[in-house]
């Protein structure tokens, strides 16, 4: 068996994660090869991987958002360009983003292989997008909303150019750019496609839309429809839809997704390797982990802050920030931060072997503004440490449980770094109370998050889907 496996913005080039999620995921499926479909933002991160491939990855197809830019237009076809009225009229509901038939694009731009640029170039685009623009933004330049719409629709145009990979099934880790790439995958190969999410990606792209500076606020909801579209796409085609806890599950039904497709499956940690670490011995400070990657969603400053914060109460604190650098920018906001603050005992470890930095931890903690299901505290957990995270994804029904294991940690609300510090004074306060959430966390791991339970949950879904689309095709 063959699975293409689509990742976007992740694995094999950053770490933590859907990275560490999908590296742990093909090493467990030693005895099936897969193809690695990745996209990624900048070509310069081609072939610079900070995962050593397993085995069982054969190749690995690369493609970057950013060589649409380096699509040349050939100007003399922009004018005997000639769409069917079919094709105009799915390219208006992908300019409006209103659930186009997108193997009428597949069509034109895959098998036909229509050039973006000259399609964007074109008299036939001019008059469509003109008469677009007149019904919905009739107060503003012609210009700005021509070069957003083209920013827009140039990468997905661009991506429904390139080569598919053979593949027994498609396997997508999101419905964004990968989703379409899934969903054109199965178009064209009549093989089955499994979407997986491990956040809800539409709405994780809302939420970084509705702050972002570079929208202009006309604009803000048609680049919020984009990604709506991209998760239509997926969901569409898909024949099973995974999620990793019954909320994203819900979410998923919410924004669109068949309810007969969905399936919770849990992220699974190799409770193995962290159940033996023994608990810390006592040296004179309260040490904190935060497994997490140098990023804003991450929320690395409300961190900081928070501890600066707590240790004023508890002053033997120390921290212990683990994880790859993700945004530089960022990092250097947050030292910077660490420094006009002026609290010691922050330490910036970069990329470590996690395993062996929990001997040093008391507990954890995660201040993430959004999340599905983190590894990070499944790790945690293994390893009979309570957390301290934020209210999102999957944290609270982790911490929480539906189970009789009791708390493993406090839940507190994103973002709210006077009660985050409250949590940690708390956590710091009783050595005996840390060890009994600890146990709690321990036995809620090996009770149901093992990855070898979760991985065998992935192995059934895949006979499920190959034994449907062989009884679909004895049935012709």
């Amino acid at each position: 068996m063959k699975v293409c496996m689509i990742l976007e913005g992740s694995y094999p080039y950053v770490f933590g994660g859907v990275s560490s999620w999908t590296h742990h995921y093909i090493q467990s499926f030693s005895d099936t090869e897969f193809v690695l479909w990745c996209i990624g933002a900048d070509s310069s991160s081609r072939g610079k991987y900070k995962y050593t491939l397993p085995e069982n990855v054969t190749s690995v197809e690369e493609v970057f958002l950013n060589d649409a830019l380096r699509v040349r237009g050939e100007v003399r076809k922009t004018r005997k360009l000639k769409l069917t009225e079919n094709e105009k009229a799915e390219i208006v509901k992908l300019i409006t983003h209103q659930n186009p038939d997108f193997e009428v694009l597949f069509e034109l731009f895959h098998d036909r292989q229509m050039n973006p640029t000259t399609l964007l170039m074109s008299d036939e685009f001019l008059r469509l997008l003109i008469d677009e623009c007149g019904k919905r933004y009739p107060y503003i330049p012609f210009a700005n909303y021509f070069y957003n719409v083209r920013s827009m629709l140039l990468p997905e145009m661009y991506l429904m150019t390139g080569q598919i990979p053979d593949a027994d099934i498609f396997h997508c880790t999101a419905t964004g750019y990968g989703g379409i790439l899934g969903s054109m995958g199965k178009w064209k190969n009549h093989v089955p496609l499994i979407v997986t999410e491990h956040g809800i990606y539409t709405r994780e792209r809302e939420e970084e839309l509705i702050r972002a500076e570079w929208v202009p606020s006309y604009m803000r909801q048609q680049w919020v429809d984009l990604f709506y579209s991209f998760s239509g796409c997926a969901y569409q085609h898909a024949d099973r839809i995974t999620s990793l806890f019954r909320g994203a599950s819900q979410i998923q039904e919410d924004i669109g997704a068949p309810k007969e497709k969905l399936k919770v499956i849990p992220n699974g940690v190799n409770y193995d390797a962290f159940c033996t670490i023994p608990p810390k011995e006592e040296d004179g400070y309260i040490a904190i982990g935060a497994v997490v990657r140098i990023a804003r969603i991450k929320d690395i400053k409300t961190l900081i802050y928070s501890f600066a914060e707590a240790k004023q109460r508890v002053s033997q604190l120390r921290l212990y920030i683990l994880g790859d650098v993700d945004d530089k920018e960022y990092q250097a906001e947050c030292l910077e931060l660490v420094k006009q603050l002026g609290v010691g005992d922050i330490v910036f470890t970069g990329v470590v072997n996690v395993k062996e930095y929990f001997p040093k931890f008391d507990f954890t903690i995660l201040t993430s503004i959004s999340e599905g299901q983190p590894l990070s505290i499944l790790e945690s957990f293994a390893a009979g440490r309570p957390v301290v995270a934020t209210d999102v994804g999957c944290c609270r029904e982790l911490v929480e449980g539906y189970d009789d294991y009791g708390p493993a940690g406090y839940i507190t609300p994103p973002m709210h770094k006077e009660l985050i510090a409250d949590a940690i004074v708390r956590m710091s306060r009783s050595r005996k109370e840390r060890l009994r959430m600890g146990e709690a966390g321990r036995k809620r791991a090996k009770a149901l998050y093992t990855q070898r339970e979760s991985i065998s949950l992935y192995r059934e879904l895949y006979r499920e889907v190959l034994k449907e689309q062989e009884s679909g095709r004895n049935s012709v």
